[in-house]
């Protein structure tokens, strides 16, 4: 008898165990923009699942996110992980880049290079170079760990004046 779905658990993946070997894994996605990986081999990047695309990471910084998805069909391509101060230069170097729209901000930190612009394959290569070569302007240490990297520093001791009278009372 079949198990039921749990609520973490949807029933296609119960479906696919069931059609025969039970170690049988449900196959992944093909990646889109595959290009882009291969172009960054030289640095080792590192890939992990992210608003249901592909992010992309050299060391701890992330770089890049692979998207295309059949919503917010404009949003689709390579998206660059920078900041508002560095929009203006990336701009001079991808003329076709713009802020995306799905996140629901004017302008946002993150940049796409879009799929149906003309130069997309030429401009992602070129990003995957600048990442290569250590632009600054693209990449960014995600919040979390910023915040394991520093050790946090101890709360200094709260005192009353109570407290200190008696302590130099005590000497």
């Amino acid at each position: 008898m079949p198990r039921k779905a749990t609520k973490r658990e949807p029933a296609s993946a119960h479906a696919d165990l069931r059609a025969g070997d039970p170690f049988s894994v449900k196959p992944r996605n093909a990646m889109p923009h595959e290009f882009v990986l291969d172009a960054l081999a030289s640095v080792s990047p590192w890939t992990r699942p992210m608003f249901g695309c592909t992010a992309i990471y050299v060391g701890e910084k992330i770089v890049l996110i692979l998207r295309q998805k059949p919503s917010y069909e404009r949003d689709n391509g390579v998206w660059l992980a920078t900041t508002h101060e560095h929009h203006e230069s990336l701009q001079q170097d991808f003329p076709s880049m713009r802020s995306i729209e799905l996140l629901g901000e004017p302008v946002s930190n993150w940049q796409v290079l879009p799929t149906d612009a003309p130069d997309f394959e030429e401009s992602a290569m070129r990003a995957c170079e600048m990442v290569i070569a250590g632009d600054r302007r693209i990449g960014k240490v995600p919040n979390s760990k910023k915040r394991k990297r520093g050790k946090k520093s101890a709360k200094p001791r709260r005192t009353t004046p109570k407290a200190k009278s008696q302590r130099s009372k005590g000497r």
